[in-house]
């Protein structure tokens, strides 16, 4: 069960009084291709060497959209965690997620799980059996989020929503946005943050446009997942992730043209500014933390998952 915070976290919004100033773009991230879990491709905008992370987020991973045949879907095997959140959403397939503290949910089109590391866990995200044999599309994205100091030590807990239980708004356009974290356009998402983040995707129509309004504080980046967008009137190519200045606390979203269509993806958050220290799939905030981490897990004292 998590502990304490049962309602979900309104970390940024997009209803700001008064003036505001338009964030221009600073620099645009290409995607680098690289191969993950059990050997499945996926587009990395981050971590890589020319942006090693996006404090509070540590990784983005876009996994598809590909159509896979029978017995060709792949996921990750068992595996540790500790220090941080990951963000499993699923937009087509199926995946089965269990962990060494007994958890087992199935993630299917449209859902999310967001699962707190926290202290440590050991954790698998495999297709279902169902998905495996009969194949078919498949398209994820996986998200990391930093802990700070004082909340690594967590127990780990897990949080699903399935697809109707994501809040959706619609503009005028037909633009729709769809919250999974934090506030926008008038609605919450549904799961209980620890770091202040808001992570939304937005499905732009053909010639549509839309504004979010973050903190001027907080990190903020957008990431092209399907077709080019532009982001405060600057072009942005599909696998493309870009990165705003913080002079200002709004930008628009909007499509390439009068004729096509896009999906975006909206990470922003406020940042932790801690000395971070990470090797594979533990972050923390030293190299001692590190290596006690390696230790516990050899030592099975995040769990082992049942045979």
């Amino acid at each position: 069960m998590p502990p304490a915070a049962p309602t979900p976290t309104a970390a940024a919004t997009d209803t700001a009084g008064g003036a505001s100033a338009t964030r221009r773009v600073a620099r645009v991230i290409r995607s680098l291709h690289t191969y993950e879990g059990a050997g499945f491709p996926v587009r990395r905008p981050f971590p890589t060497e020319e942006l090693p992370l996006l404090d509070p987020f540590l990784m983005l991973d876009q996994v598809g959209p590909t159509e896979l045949g029978p017995g060709e879907a792949k996921g990750a095997p068992a595996h540790p965690h500790r220090g941080f959140e990951t963000i499993e959403y699923v937009l087509d397939g199926a995946i089965a997620n269990t962990d060494s503290r007994g958890n087992s949910t199935v993630v299917r089109a449209g859902g999310v799980q967001w699962l707190t590391a926290g202290s440590g866990l050991v954790h698998e995200s495999l297709p279902t059996p169902e998905f495996l044999a009969a194949g078919g599309r498949q398209h994820m994205f996986q998200i990391w989020v930093n802990l700070p100091a004082h909340l690594k030590d967590l127990p780990p807990y897990s949080q699903t929503a399935e697809a109707s239980e994501l809040p959706v708004a619609t503009t005028p356009d037909g633009t729709t946005v769809t919250v999974l974290a934090g506030s926008s356009h008038g609605v919450i998402g549904p799961f209980t943050t620890r770091t202040p983040v808001l992570v939304a995707h937005a499905r732009l129509t053909p010639g549509g446009r839309t504004d979010f309004t973050v903190p001027a504080g907080h990190n903020v980046a957008v990431y092209a997942m399907k077709g080019a967008a532009t982001v405060s009137g600057e072009p942005l190519r599909d696998g493309h992730l870009a990165v705003l200045a913080r002079d200002g606390d709004r930008f628009t979203v909007g499509t390439a043209g009068p004729a096509a269509a896009a999906d975006v993806l909206v990470l922003a958050g406020e940042p932790i500014g801690e000395p971070i220290a990470r090797s594979g799939p533990f972050v923390m905030n030293t190299d001692a933390e590190i290596r006690q981490a390696e230790e516990d897990f050899a030592r099975g004292l995040m769990g082992r998952m049942s045979i």
